[in-house]
């Protein structure tokens, strides 16, 4: 196994050869990444849709229930009421005064409203009933279109991830191993370097008296620093890590199966 390198004890240009390299195996991973597109977003979109679906059919299927429960409590009320319209209308020919049939009349024209206001809600929760019926078919029929589509997705997704995973493993495992041979501080300040870069570069060469960054010129003193190795400069536009082509050229090529 080799010996870590203790990150102080190298020199400035060492620090910048690393910071390179590790900016060449990060570029590539991000090439591999780029090879899946929108893909994972795509699966994970579609996968929210499809666990939104079954959302809304779990709704529509307590709708249902509570339709049918609703439908059964009013025909129940409904029976009760004829059988207490009857109970009275017998009732009614053992009276023994006007009154006692009055109150009989009563109660047998409330239980007639009851039968009518259940008779109503009956044809409501029964048109309800039909809707969410037919809601819970389409929802049903949009889970089966949609799960086949995200299936689909996700098998396409598998398979780059597939071809790209050994290629990936083996870049991770090389900048990891180019990490610990950088100082915290720096190794800290090139991820964010790369976090806030569009095209995740951190360090760049000069090229054409530019950076290879945002393009912007860079003084000729400036350039003389960056060629002479002897500190770290970053683009006073960007802020990326500059380096000489000559350094770039010295750099280990980064070649992956």
């Amino acid at each position: 196994m080799a010996k870590k390198i203790d990150p102080t004890e190298l020199t400035v240009e060492d620090k910048l050869k690393a910071l390179y390299e590790l900016q060449q195996v990060d570029s590539k991973i991000d090439e591999l990444r780029v090879l899946q597109g929108e893909l994972p977003q795509e699966v994970k979109d579609m996968a929210d849709i499809v666990e939104g679906l079954k959302t809304r059919l779990t709704n529509i299927e307590n709708d249902i229930k509570e339709c049918e429960t609703k439908l059964s409590e009013m025909r129940v009320k409904t029976e009760n009421a004829n059988v207490a319209i009857n109970r009275y209308k017998e009732q009614q020919d053992n009276v023994r005064n006007n009154r006692e049939y009055d109150n009989l009349s009563k109660e047998i024209e409330f239980q007639q409203l009851e039968i009518e206001l259940a008779q109503k809600r009956i044809k409501e929760f029964t048109a309800l009933l039909e809707t969410r019926t037919e809601d819970k078919k389409k929802t049903v029929s949009d889970i089966e279109e949609k799960t086949i589509d995200l299936n689909q997705k996700r098998s396409e997704l598998n398979d780059i991830l597939l071809e790209t995973k050994e290629q990936t493993e083996t870049l991770l495992l090389r900048a990891g191993k180019i990490e610990n041979n950088i100082d915290e501080r720096l190794l800290s300040a090139f991820k964010r370097i790369r976090r806030n870069a569009r095209n995740g570069l951190a360090v760049v060469t000069v090229d054409r008296d530019a950076c290879g960054g945002c393009h912007n010129k860079i003084p000729a003193q400036r350039q003389l620093d960056i060629r002479l190795r002897k500190k770290i400069i970053p683009c006073e536009y960007c802020g990326r890590i500059l380096i000489d082509n000559e350094l770039a050229a010295e750099a280990k090529p980064i070649k992956v199966k």
